[in-house]
């Protein structure tokens, strides 16, 4: 059911059940300032999730564990999935972030593109070995192309286009090939150290898999 107070199309049966419980004013009062209580589910749900899998857990089993309804839940999710692409959002932002870091203190863009690549993968297996569950996630985003994961594959992909054109700029990489086609060509590349489903299969080969692999690119794109 569409509220046109709110803008939000909501499940009829769970609308109808917040409109028995709460006053109109009061849901619209409460949604409007439901952002930091969102950011509290999200959390909250991270934990769940890190000790018993996302696959394993309904939505039921993460009202009651939390504490609160399902009908709550459907305030500020339509559904579990979309709950757990928050959760991958703010995983997959953070390997992001450390890599905006890294390049910053690179001193030419073949640097920035080897920081780029061990920044992805150290941070990936980091995740893999500290929280295998919260990995399993990112994992799952991949496989079913969430929304969270096409994001982390588009801010990659202009990262490394920004590199590549700073290098062509000062005259450290290549100009012939097309700036498209040498992007594609490194995500390409990079995919056993991006996709978390690939990555996990070539735990043994980093860093110094990474190493070699950029070392092989950076010869491909020298002047």
């Amino acid at each position: 059911m569409y509220d046109m107070v709110t803008g939000c199309q909501w499940p009829e049966f769970v609308y109808i059940e917040c409109m028995t419980q709460i006053s109109h004013t009061q849901w619209v009062e409460e949604l409007s300032e439901g952002a930091g209580t969102r950011d509290r589910l999200v959390a909250a749900a991270g934990e769940h999730f890190s000790k018993f899998g996302y696959d394993k857990t309904t939505l039921n089993d993460l009202a009651k564990a939390i504490g609160f309804s399902k009908t709550y839940f459907y305030r500020f999710f339509k559904s579990k999935q979309e709950i757990g692409e928050a959760i991958c959002g703010q995983v997959l932002a953070k390997i992001i972030i450390g890599i905006e870091e890294d390049i910053v203190r690179a001193n030419s863009a073949p640097d920035k593109l080897r920081r780029m690549l061990r920044t992805v993968a150290t941070m990936g297996t980091g995740l893999f070995f500290e929280d295998r569950k919260l990995y399993e996630i990112a994992a799952i985003s991949t496989a079913e192309h969430w929304g969270s994961h096409k994001n982390y594959t588009e801010r990659l992909t202009e990262i490394i286009q920004q590199i590549l054109l700073e290098g062509r700029e000062n005259g450290q990489i290549e100009r012939k090939t097309p700036v498209d086609e040498t992007v594609r060509a490194i995500m390409l590349a990079m995919q056993p150290f991006i996709d978390p489903r690939v990555l996990q299969y070539n735990l043994d080969h980093v860093p110094d898999g990474c190493n070699e692999l950029v070392s092989l690119l950076l010869r491909s794109l020298a002047p």
